[in-house]
């Protein structure tokens, strides 16, 4: 008998070295010429990629209308410490509920497509919730979005809420890291290689496809939440598509196909790309066009990929 697949190990080596680099962020970044922000702007991205890749990655199912997800949480924190005068921890808890609750809701629609049928279903749906925030003026502010929102507690200084965001990232990853090594996530990843033998093995394909997505959500609450504080305001553009796509193309480029840490990867490649490249040109995001075209056409592993080839050719196996 074959032996079965080494588990997997509680806290992995890229979770210890993501929280060393950016635990140690606030000393270095400045240092090298980048600004404290685009740290806190990393770990919110990185939250929102590694959700989304649940998705894509382990269950290949190509979401491209996410952002409204991510909108929903920021909306949600920020009405409910505006409107209900919630603090940090209460305000939280709202936003990822209304962002599972609205995945939720989408998911029992969607959940019986997939490919191109369940893409486009899905941008549908984010594009009603951007035209929802613009529109409803009373409850979201129109274009102004909700201003003044505040960071109280142990988030008032810079530096409370980085380490609050690292401490979410962690937690993220960590539960997101055992759940697809779980049953569960062994199930999904049948459900994306084959859906009706998972399907003729037992399993309720439909439920797996459902779950994957409402918890997507819910961690995509949990960046949309942090951006919220970060930013002190929640507006429409948080749901375009354009937010929706930066995502997608950080997932695919870090590698999120072959590796559980690829976003990470794509996340930060993508935002210092933008400001490195930013700082030379107003086109930066047609030269990151043009390679994300590249990568997909000649390296679809992403980053990740390219990484892991090149280990196998310097570390052989015995």
């Amino acid at each position: 008998m074959e032996p079965g697949p080494a588990p997997a190990p509680l806290v992995p080596v890229p979770l210890l070295v993501t929280a060393l680099v950016l635990g140690t962020a606030p000393w270095w970044v400045t240092r090298v010429g980048l600004y404290p922000y685009l740290a806190l702007e990393v770990m919110i991205w990185m939250i929102f990629a590694l959700g989304y890749n649940l998705l894509l990655g382990y269950g290949g199912l190509p979401s491209f209308g996410h952002g409204a997800f991510f909108g929903v949480g920021a909306y949600a924190f920020g009405l409910a410490q505006l409107k209900a005068g919630m603090g940090l921890w209460g305000a939280l808890g709202i936003a990822v509920l209304a962002a599972a609750l609205a995945g939720a809701v989408v998911a029992a629609f969607i959940s019986h497509r997939r490919g191109i049928y369940y893409a486009l279903l899905t941008i549908a749906f984010g594009q009603v919730f951007w035209f929802v925030a613009i529109k409803w003026h009373g409850v979201t502010g129109g274009e102004d979005g909700l201003l003044n929102i505040r960071r109280p507690g142990i988030v008032a200084s810079a530096e409370g809420l980085h380490y609050f965001t690292l401490g979410a990232l962690l937690l993220v990853s960590l539960f997101l890291w055992r759940l697809v090594h779980s049953p569960f996530g062994r199930v999904l990843g049948a459900v994306k290689q084959n859906e009706t033998r998972a399907a003729f093995a037992g399993h309720n394909t439909w439920l797996y496809k459902w779950s994957a997505f409402v918890i997507s959500c819910a961690i995509a609450g949990i960046a949309g939440a942090l951006f919220a504080l970060a930013q002190q305001s929640a507006y429409p553009n948080v749901m375009s598509l354009n937010n929706s796509g930066f995502v997608v193309m950080m997932v695919l480029v870090g590698g999120g196909l072959v590796s559980f840490w690829g976003p990470l990867l794509g996340v930060a490649f993508f935002l210092l790309a933008r400001d490195l490249l930013g700082a030379y040109t107003e086109t930066w995001l047609l030269w990151y066009g043009l390679l994300f075209m590249a990568m997909v056409l000649f390296k679809p592993e992403g980053i990740a990929g390219l990484w892991r080839d090149l280990w196998v050719r310097k570390v052989p196996a015995p």
